[in-house]
């Protein structure tokens, strides 16, 4: 079983309807309209809610950051690569996010957040070297992990080379980048792929990006945090996304054949 706390951790678990939540408890020490939306909440989704001293919800969470909430449920159903491939919306390009090595549950939290709010069709995440979606990803994510779809692969560089077979552009951002971000066409299916907190991507995973783009610095420090580097970028493509008539040009194919893409 998964304990989650936090109030929008605990209150997006009981929206999304993604697992099922055993039961919720509720600090007696807090009483306020965001408990009581809570408990109709529980209610109205009949799943068992009980107050309970504040000390008693912070054992059960092990961390006093539960903000008075705290849920018991059954972990998040796995996802496959596959299963994001059919999640596009008709009519629309696919947008995914894949994060290479991001292991800060806060990064990824912040991350998932701004995928759902930018509209991101599912994020992909490597089993090996990247934090695990736990409770404090769920809290740090405001309950937007959720929402997001979320499928772990064995090898991120493997699930590159199977989008690029369904024609989806893989976009890696680095500081190295030969391209602007904001002067990327994001008006096709894409991925964006993130590296790791202070190192980027690694070398093979660069290798198997299509472009890498970069976000130019004006200050005296070379590059943002990752999670809001991410954010910076998502935002722009959900921009252009709105407005077609924003969008620049769109990049001309890679010059050496690549799989996928151009083959």
């Amino acid at each position: 079983m998964d304990v989650l706390f936090g109030l929008h951790a605990v209150e997006e678990a009981l929206r999304s309807g993604q697992r099922k939540v055993e039961y919720v408890v509720l600090s007696r020490e807090r009483s306020d309209a965001r408990l009581d939306s809570l408990l109709r909440l529980a209610k109205d989704r009949h799943v068992p809610a009980r107050m309970e001293p504040r000390d008693a919800l912070t054992r059960l969470a092990q961390t006093d950051q539960h903000q008075g909430a705290v849920a018991v449920a059954h972990p998040l159903r796995p996802l496959a690569l596959e299963d994001l491939l059919g999640a596009r919306d008709p009519g629309k390009p696919l947008f995914l996010l894949a994060l290479d090595g991001v292991e800060d549950p806060h990064n990824l939290g912040a991350l998932l957040r701004s995928a759902d709010g930018a509209g991101a069709h599912g994020v992909i995440l490597p089993e090996r070297r990247s934090a695990p979606v736990n409770a404090t990803v769920a809290k740090a994510s405001a309950g937007a992990s959720e929402h997001v779809r979320i499928a772990r692969v064995p090898n991120l560089n493997r699930a590159l080379e199977a989008l690029k077979e369904n024609h989806i552009w893989c976009l890696g951002l680095d500081e190295r980048g030969e391209m602007d971000y904001d002067e990327y066409d994001y008006s096709t299916d894409c991925c964006l792929v993130l590296g790791r907190e202070g190192e980027g991507l690694h070398e093979l995973t660069r290798k198997h990006c299509d472009h890498l783009l970069r976000i130019p610095m004006s200050g005296a420090v070379p590059s943002l945090n990752v999670s809001v580097a991410g954010a910076v970028v998502m935002y722009e493509a959900a921009r252009q996304r709105r407005h077609p008539a924003a969008r620049p040009i769109p990049p001309a194919p890679p010059a050496k054949p690549r799989k996928g893409l151009g083959s």
